[in-house]
């Protein structure tokens, strides 16, 4: 590993801490401020694992972004959305 990936590594270790300890800001938050959010993270965490010759599932790869299985993330974290939140959303189209 060179050094520039183990700093990347670091700095990417050091989101997953962030995010973990603002379960607070909702995914919705992340997709309307800056384009992508914690799902987003495990898509491009199975990407980058397949161009690498590696397989893991988006399942697999979302409890590694969240720190636990999906589905217990979003019953004991996940907030209903606000009409705020979904219309700043549709504005953005969805985040893309």
């Amino acid at each position: 590993m060179t050094d520039k990936s183990a700093i990347e590594a670091a700095v990417f270790q050091r989101l997953l801490r962030h995010l973990d300890a603002r379960k607070d800001v909702q995914n919705i938050d992340l997709m309307n401020l800056a384009g992508f959010c914690r799902n987003c993270l495990a898509k491009w965490y199975v990407a980058a694992a397949a161009d690498l010759g590696q397989t893991l599932s988006y399942e697999q790869a979302r409890e590694l972004i969240y720190g636990m299985p999906y589905a217990q993330w979003k019953l004991f974290h996940q907030q209903e959305s606000t009409q705020d939140q979904q219309n700043k959303f549709k504005l953005n189209d969805g985040g893309h």
